[in-house]
């Protein structure tokens, strides 16, 4: 931990050189930061030694040129969505935020591209190019705060996974300014380049540790013209995993969207929380949403309908609930969209992002379950994305930083002995990375140091994140 004085000095050091390059918003010395810059949705909080606000990659390149020359701890900062603490300021770490990079700066129809600034939100740039008939396929429930350079420098994942993939599906080029201030940029529209290394998948879900994403060039899908949406009540996991199959045999590359939620998560949201629509009562062990978007509105509806209806059909006791209109549709996504207002209701909680084989997961869930509760830890909510393997798990009762260790080593470690990784779609960040061995061989660990110190030599880019170095 720095000393008062030499925290001073050392701020006085960067806002010699920074301040310059800045206009009068760009720097804010850390004891005049807003919360917003402290904290993230995780709840950890630090206090950043500045804030540097830079309008463009030409300011971001100058900023990291003279850090890198000081040897200055740098954390990045987009719209502080995250959930493992990565852009909480450490002791003594000047942030960078990339929040004044919102321009859209092109929509090519033709190409199916949009050329964008890292701070634009994900909700602006969905708007944006809707208006034109287009889609940009990732969606995730922070969307009006979550900003672009983050979920790229994340890969965040979401609800449309199971159709368009992750983000990494939608990059086709980066900009990127390295630790000492190189710009890196390759923003061509061609589909096809084998030409040497596709540098951008390095910066991808690298949670900022080996660049500043500043610019991104990214791929749109023709925006569908309809859409279905349905709960459905099913006994057992069987019983969803035949639901699964049965969609994409019959919906095929139409379906979008297969939410599981088991009875913990899905009671909370509709009771106490009241989400969804008065009266809904469903029975079963899991309700799953399932989604498709298409093209063709008459025809879509009714194979949607159909396919439904001849699973409910074979199965007893299933239950079906469809959308008759955007308000329904709105509704049913509102019980699983609700998932930060139901943590709360069982806070202090562990939070786990986890994703392993389809085939395990049902045990898998069950005997965590039972360890938890031998445990006296019986407050829990499990939901999730199945159709790409990705589950969430909230354990209610963690205040205790013992019990709450003591969880995080039974989930993970058991992720790890199924196949699974620790890190569904939210990263590595601060919190998870003591348990990165369980789906991270000794060798992939070190290569990822290697490019970290071959990228980063002075580990001024969030350092501490994912893994430590000496």
């Amino acid at each position: 931990m720095l000393s008062a004085t030499s925290d001073a000095v050392t701020l006085d050091r960067v806002r010699a050189v920074c301040q310059p390059l800045l206009d009068s918003a760009g720097f804010i010395p850390g004891a005049d930061a807003d919360e917003r810059y402290c904290t993230d949705w995780s709840r950890a909080r630090g206090q950043p030694l500045a804030v540097l606000r830079p309008r463009n990659t030409e300011e971001v390149s100058r900023l990291l040129t003279v850090l890198h020359a000081l040897r200055q701890p740098v954390v990045l900062q987009g719209g502080m969505t995250g959930l493992t603490g990565a852009c909480v300021p450490q002791a003594g770490e000047v942030v960078l935020s990339l929040e004044r990079l919102r321009d859209i700066e092109e929509i090519d129809p033709v190409s199916g591209t949009v050329t964008v600034q890292a701070g634009v939100s994900l909700q602006a740039l969905h708007q944006a190019v809707e208006a034109q008939g287009l889609l940009f396929p990732v969606d995730i429930g922070s969307r009006g705060s979550c900003q672009i350079g983050g979920i790229i420098a994340n890969n965040a994942g979401g609800n449309r996974v199971l159709r368009y993939g992750m983000t990494r599906q939608s990059v086709l080029g980066l900009e990127v300014v390295l630790a000492d201030g190189t710009v890196i940029s390759r923003m061509g529209k061609v589909l096809k380049d084998n030409a040497g290394y596709d540098l951008k998948h390095v910066f991808i879900g690298s949670e900022g540790s080996l660049g500043v994403i500043t610019r991104a060039l990214l791929a749109l899908q023709p925006l569908p013209v309809s859409r279905q949406s349905a709960l459905v009540a099913v006994e057992g996991f069987d019983a969803v995993t035949a639901l699964l199959t049965q969609c994409r045999k019959r919906l095929g590359p139409r379906l979008s969207s297969f939410e599981v939620m088991w009875r913990d998560f899905f009671d909370i949201s509709t009771g106490l929380l009241k989400k969804g629509r008065p009266g809904l009562n469903l029975a079963g062990s899991h309700v799953v949403l399932v989604e498709a978007m298409g093209i063709d509105p008459e025809q879509d509806d009714a194979q949607f309908a159909e396919t439904l209806g001849t699973y409910q059909d074979t199965h007893a006791g299933c239950e079906v609930i469809l959308a008759q209109s955007l308000a329904d549709a709105q509704a049913i996504w509102s019980i699983r969209e609700a998932a930060g207002e139901a943590a709360n209701a069982i806070a202090p909680c562990a939070g786990f992002d986890v994703s392993l084989p389809m085939a395990r997961m049902a045990t898998w869930a069950h005997d965590v379950h039972v360890e938890l509760r031998a445990m006296g830890l019986t407050q829990t909510q499990t939901y999730g994305h199945l159709g790409d393997g990705n589950l969430h798990l909230l354990v209610g009762g963690t205040g205790d930083p013992v019990v709450k260790a003591a969880v995080d080593e039974l989930v993970h470690r058991s992720i790890g002995e199924v196949g699974g990784s620790i890190s569904g779609e939210h990263g590595v960040g601060l919190s998870k990375k003591a348990h990165l061995h369980y789906c991270r061989s000794a060798a992939e660990i070190n290569m990822m140091k290697l490019m970290k110190t071959s990228l980063d030599p002075h580990g001024i880019l969030n350092r501490g994140r994912i893994f430590d170095l000496p």
